[in-house]
């Protein structure tokens, strides 16, 4: 009797196994698009200085790739706008924008999706996001030692060095040996993704096709000082603290100060890989860090007054003098809509929500320039002041 109850358990223990593999296999049937993956943490980087705000090591979430793209890699840079003074950064190293201990899953999708319909071309590389605890972009190489000495109080500047020290696992990890690969970058992790191009493609075969992405990071220097300043203070109070002016290109810090090399607009000239622009002449964050909080809701609904419409014309026709001219698509192509929005490799890259110009959506317009089948440079002529966002960016919180 004994042994029947005991073969009876190991039966009902057998199906009840069964069904959760087949409950989670259902769920992942279900919902392709999204995924989570677990942070790796890079502790041998500590020991090169590499380091979050906090002194905790730097961290990034992985995905192999399968098929025939096992070969391909997609390196993202994360984004998380900047901290631009001490109390500022000692807030922002308590939470996972600047401690990898604070860190857990992190759900992938968008261009990291598996889902080959949503995303056809990149569906099954392997796919890096590179967690930004730095609080700089990935430019620093700095420290501020709280003169109290009180050591949960000190912070650590170490973005360059976080960028160097992960992509050296990276490649021992496989990306040496990449057929094709993208060094991509969102909002604050656009800056960097122009500023590394050159040496992510110089740490990669030669015979690789490498290009970069820019998403939503190429933020303008405004002519009017009244829509600069608030963005003279931010990069101002990041270039002191970051030591910006020791480890950005000398190229460009001859010329000018360290914070204006903080604007893509003048280190891109340097970069020669080819990058790829995807922005909205109408970026959320641009108009919220330039016109104050309490506009975004009246931009948003367009029920600005006259004076708030010339500044976003304004702030239109500056950035459009700015970004990489269309007289050479197979070097720098572009994708800028309308939309009042911001980022757009996670929540709008799915090819059912994906915005399009002229009949050509964003992802496919990125691939077909990606992989030479068409140099595309796409601006939307047709809106000259922003359009509604109907669909609200899921974007990365680290």
């Amino acid at each position: 009797m004994m042994m029947v109850t005991k073969s009876l358990q190991l039966v009902v223990l057998l199906v009840c196994c069964l069904t959760i593999i087949t409950i989670k296999c259902a769920n992942a049937i279900q919902n392709p698009n999204k995924y989570s993956v677990n942070p790796t943490i890079v502790h041998s980087a500590v020991s090169k200085g590499a380091v979050c705000l906090d002194g905790s090591p730097p961290a990034y979430y992985f995905e192999p790739g399968f098929g025939d793209g096992a070969e391909n890699w997609i390196v993202h840079l994360s984004g998380g706008a900047w901290c631009m003074n001490v109390t500022n950064c000692q807030d922002r190293a308590t939470t996972s924008n600047g401690s990898s201990k604070k860190m857990g899953q992190l759900d992938f999708q968008g261009i990291h999706s598996k889902n080959e319909s949503q995303n056809p071309d990149f569906y099954n590389w392997n796919k890096v996001l590179v967690a930004y605890c730095d609080g700089g972009s990935f430019i620093g190489d700095s420290e501020y030692i709280d003169p109290t000495n009180n050591s949960t109080k000190n912070l650590q500047f170490r973005g360059q060095k976080i960028f160097y020290a992960v992509l050296e696992e990276l490649l021992e990890k496989g990306l040496k040996n990449a057929k094709n690969a993208i060094l991509a970058g969102s909002s604050a992790g656009g800056y960097p993704a122009i500023l590394y191009c050159d040496y992510f493609r110089d740490s990669l075969p030669i015979k690789s096709r490498v290009k970069c992405l820019v998403d939503s990071g190429y933020f303008v220097h405004f002519k009017n000082p009244v829509l600069e300043r608030f963005w003279s203070w931010r990069y101002g109070g990041v270039a002191a603290l970051q030591g910006a002016a020791k480890t950005l290109p000398k190229s460009c810090t001859s010329k000018m100060k360290a914070e204006l090399c903080l604007y893509a607009e003048n280190i891109q000239e340097y970069t020669k890989t080819p990058f790829f622009l995807y922005m909205s002449a109408f970026d959320n964050i641009e108009t919220q860090y330039t016109l104050g909080d309490e506009k975004y809701t009246t931009i948003d609904e367009g029920k600005g007054s006259a004076c708030l419409n010339a500044s976003l014309r304004e702030m239109r026709s500056d950035f459009l003098n700015a970004i990489p001219k269309g007289n050479d698509p197979k070097h720098r192509g572009v994708f800028i809509d309308a939309m009042h929005h911001h980022t757009s490799l996670i929540g709008r890259w799915s090819l059912e929500v994906a915005l399009e110009i002229n009949n050509v959506s964003a992802p496919i317009a990125f691939a077909d320039w990606y992989f030479d089948r068409k140099y595309r440079y796409l601006i939307d002529e047709i809106h000259t002041m922003p359009v509604k966002n109907t669909f609200k960016n899921v974007t990365y919180v680290l």
